[in-house]
């Protein structure tokens, strides 16, 4: 068991925790879902970019599936191999591409005709030759929310299948490109099994089709999305979720990529924050709490539901509250109509499930210092992640104001 309250004493709030044993559990149930087959387990790096984070599943093994060139760099500092590194996007600049190439990564994975266009002039450029992999969008419905759907012809991500193979070919016939892998990743937070049987059998199908004009790829990857329980949902047994994709793969020499990142991470974290009082509007009660949208957007950007416990001596009944911040906007909030008993000033609320897409996706909005974050393992916490101070967030500015 965590002992939050005495990690908000030693640490202050807000803070985010990370249990690194949950990580390492999740990691190789994960792994050992693929066992038998060859696979590299690349974690989502922009779940959680803190670099202990990183540097815990390199430690495992774990390869890094990167978006920007800065998590492609943060990947190398926590000591994930070039040979397990891949770069994925939709709007990889030059300069980006370059320095991938010349890092020498896995792949990269190409997400247009006019970015392939880009990887070949710039390899050719530098002389050498690019490994890449071409995102498919085999247009199935995830069932999931719309800002976390991307399989589908309406998503920005992806090629179609046509485009895909005319991609192929033109790779294959590149001097400058070696086309090893496929991927597709039809969204996140995925709690149905038959979209993704379908979308890896649509795939696998291609691949079967490139094989007969003589193009044979190594890697068949399969992205993340694999879906975690936040509330009540019923979600997908790793190992149910092995066996749906390899059995699409009948006779295919490949080696599995799997991109988890929510799966590993989002309910390793919590989030503590502090009440600094109740308040009344009319028929309507807030709780006021030290944290705010800046630290957890979570539930103000997609209205996203997070368990919250309080830690306080207050045990009687509950009522429903509205849990909120101090940034001045009216979206800042963690939940609303949630039931919690009376609270008292320094009383602690404890969010669950924020281990992923939490603090990475904080701001500085209001001027605003970002939480600190600390990991918790073999029963032992230390600090990963001091907390900001004012002179952090004007270190960039200071310099350029005008006597």
């Amino acid at each position: 068991m965590i002992d939050f309250k005495a990690l908000a004493k030693q640490y202050g709030t807000p803070l985010y925790v990370y249990d690194f044993d949950y990580m390492s559990a999740q990691y190789t149930q994960l792994k050992e879902a693929f066992r038998g087959r060859k696979s590299i387990i690349a974690y989502a790096v922009k779940a959680n970019s803190n670099l202990s984070v990183v540097q815990h599943f390199a430690k495992m093994g774990s390869g890094a599936d990167c978006v920007s060139i800065g998590e492609v760099r943060r990947a190398f500092l926590a000591g994930i191999p070039a040979y397990k590194i891949i770069f994925s996007g939709v709007g990889k600049n030059d300069d980006e591409i370059r320095e991938a190439i010349e890092k020498d990564i896995l792949y990269i994975n190409v997400e247009s005709e006019a970015e392939l266009q880009r990887v070949e002039a710039i390899a050719k450029e530098l002389g050498k030759v690019s490994r890449i992999s071409i995102r498919v969008n085999p247009n199935i419905d995830p069932q999931t929310h719309p800002y976390i759907s991307t399989g589908l012809h309406d998503n920005k991500f992806g090629v179609d299948l046509l485009s895909a193979k005319r991609m192929y070919i033109q790779a294959n016939n590149s001097e400058y490109l070696d086309p090893v892998g496929i991927h597709f990743h039809i969204g996140s937070q995925l709690t149905q099994l038959q979209p993704i049987r379908e979308a890896a059998e649509i795939v696998a199908d291609l691949i079967r089709s490139l094989q007969a004009i003589d193009i044979e790829l190594k890697f068949f990857d399969i992205g993340g999305g694999l879906g975690i329980k936040y509330d009540d949902e019923v979600t997908i047994e790793p190992y149910d979720y092995a066996q749906a994709i390899l059995g699409t793969l009948r006779a295919l020499d490949l080696t599995i990529l799997c991109e988890p990142g929510r799966f590993l991470t989002a309910n390793a974290g919590y989030f503590l924050t502090k009440v600094l009082y109740e308040k009344q509007n009319g028929d309507k009660k807030f709780v006021v709490v030290d944290g705010g949208m800046n630290d957890l957007l979570r539930p103000s950007l997609y209205n996203a539901y997070h368990k919250i416990e309080a830690i306080t001596e207050n045990n009687g009944q509950t009522r429903e509250v509205d849990i909120v911040g101090p940034v001045c906007e009216s979206g800042d909030f963690f939940a609303k109509n949630y039931p919690l008993p009376a609270l008292n000033r320094n009383d602690l609320l404890v969010v669950h499930s924020a281990g992923a897409y939490g603090f990475g996706m904080g701001s500085n909005y209001n001027t605003r210092g970002r939480s600190a974050e600390i990991c918790v393992e073999d029963s032992k916490a230390r600090l990963i992640r001091r907390r900001e101070s004012f002179e952090d967030l004007i270190c960039l500015e200071q310099e350029f104001l005008v006597e």
